[in-house]
């Protein structure tokens, strides 16, 4: 069983629920702060995938695992950040603006990277990985842009029902992911199994050193410690439904093996995203 037929709907419920959370507040918040929104989509868009890259490269990482593992870190706008971020007294309104705008922006440099990624590792390991940039496209497109502008549209005409059907899909949406990762993990059991000690240290190497960094830069840019939380939390949560459905997608990678890195790193990115809300709750 291909797993895109189950992330499919996940991942256009998530972002159709995204497209619900966005307010003017959202947008306002680009004018406000544009430094932190500079520097959250820094981290976002160009270190995560940057450090994947050369973590990928020192580890040696099978070509299969280097493309996921740099998938992954190409995905922001992870579906709890904005939960996340509410827990750790960040700022709720600069995590839902990161996120949206993170997710538009993807639609562009994640093929830029992706192809560029699979050019660099077929050259160095002679194995050839095609990658079909316009069926991605037009995947992301479906998948991401639509049903966001969808969910905005729907709570700007029915701002009341909007809200409703927000409640009830924020209580659905990480069951959804549970069961999807559990699905996920029962069809490749042995390859997790067998490879987990390889890319779940590539996987936490790139959770940590990214918060450490997107940290470094939110201190640098001399913001908040509200936002500096904000901005650690988006760039360390990754949209891994969206990897997921790019790897096993029939139409681009059809490759359950590549996706595994996301499964590692959605599990990972939650302990220790929920570790560093709880170090920080308890420290003051």
């Amino acid at each position: 069983m291909n797993t895109i037929w189950i992330v499919m709907p996940i991942l256009i419920v998530l972002m159709f629920l995204l497209g619900i959370e966005l307010n003017k507040d959202a947008f306002i918040n680009v004018a406000r702060n544009p430094k932190a929104v500079l520097i959250g989509m820094t981290g976002q868009i160009l270190l995560l995938p940057a450090i994947a890259f050369g973590l990928a490269w020192l580890l040696d990482m099978p070509p299969v695992y280097f493309m996921g593992l740099v998938l992954i870190a190409c995905c922001p706008g992870g579906s709890s950040s904005n939960v996340f971020s509410m827990l750790a007294k960040g700022d709720v309104a600069l995590s839902v603006t990161l996120t949206a705008v993170s997710s538009v922006l993807t639609l562009f440099t994640l093929p830029l990277i992706m192809e560029l990624t699979s050019h660099i590792v077929s050259h160095s390991t002679g194995i050839s990985i095609d990658l079909p940039v316009g069926k991605l496209l037009v995947q992301n497109l479906v998948l991401l842009f639509v049903p966001l502008m969808a969910g905005w549209l729907f709570r700007h005409f029915r701002p009341t029902a909007a809200a409703k059907v927000g409640k009830v899909l924020n209580k659905a949406a990480f069951p959804a992911l549970m069961t999807l990762a559990l699905l996920f993990f029962l069809q490749y059991t042995k390859e997790i199994i067998e490879n987990f000690r390889m890319i779940g240290m590539a996987c936490g190497l790139l959770i940590i050193s990214s918060m450490m960094c997107s940290s470094l830069l939110s201190k640098i840019g001399r913001q908040s410690s509200a936002v500096r939380r904000t901005i650690v939390i988006e760039v360390g949560m990754q949209n891994a439904a969206q990897a997921i459905a790019i790897a096993t997608s029939p139409f681009i990678f059809n490759s359950g093996e590549m996706a595994i890195p996301a499964i590692i790193y959605a599990l990972l990115m939650n302990v220790i995203l929920l570790l560093y809300i709880l170090k920080f709750k308890y420290s003051k």
